[in-house]
């Protein structure tokens, strides 16, 4: 399923939602994926941090650079229609002509066809014909209470308006990456998230610098 996350280019919103929409689903065990990022969106967010990322993207990941968006969108459906791939991850910024309703139908063909799901990132983009079966606009929320500090941050939150689906009523999400999501406005039916609480924050394991064994106290 092809699902589209308009946000702005100031901040990362949008694309935590895709990588939050990517994790919920059931990934298998060192899953392939790709991200496809054209020249605009790597000026203004730079490239993936694969250490930055969940654990269980971190080995995954094929990253494409595209130097113009009909390169990206060329690199975006033949990702699709590679089935070893769990789901793609593009980004593109404005509204490139390349991005027309028969490109948006391309993807979303490819998407069904092949059984992997597309998440494309619209950095400053507004809403136009699209084949796409979801469609969110993706805004940052105040972050959530810290639990031990109640002056400190807590953990980011950002809000999601589901503006167009075919399988789902509207409706509005506020949540992040730890949080219960819930509904700031229930649509009629559905629910797009369901996820526990952490109920603290740990340090993550070291990935590429294991400690030393045996050194002396």
């Amino acid at each position: 399923m092809q699902q589209e996350l308009f946000g702005s280019s100031r901040h990362a919103c949008a694309v935590a939602m895709a990588l939050h929409l990517a994790q919920i689903t059931a990934l298998p065990d060192h899953a392939r994926w790709l991200w496809v990022q054209d020249g605009t969106a790597i000026r203004l967010n730079g490239r993936p941090f694969v250490h930055g990322l969940p654990p269980v993207l971190q080995r995954g990941l094929i990253h494409i650079t595209a130097a113009k968006p009909e390169d990206a969108l060329f690199a975006l459906e033949e990702g699709l229609r590679c089935a070893d791939f769990a789901f793609v991850i593009g980004e593109l910024t404005g509204n490139p002509r390349a991005l027309d309703f028969t490109a948006s139908r391309r993807l979303s063909v490819a998407s069904e066809k092949h059984g992997v799901p597309l998440y494309l990132v619209r950095h400053d983009g507004h809403a136009e014909l699209s084949a796409a079966r979801r469609r969110w606009r993706i805004t940052p929320f105040a972050s959530a209470p810290a639990q031990w500090n109640a002056r400190a941050p807590g953990t980011p939150r950002w809000q999601a308006e589901l503006f167009r689906a075919r399988d789902l009523a509207p409706g509005t999400w506020i949540g992040g990456e730890a949080d219960d999501w819930h509904l700031r406005n229930p649509p009629e039916s559905g629910t797009v998230f369901s996820s526990a609480p952490h109920p603290v924050d740990l340090a993550a394991e070291l990935g590429d610098r294991p400690l030393a064994s045996g050194r002396a106290a």
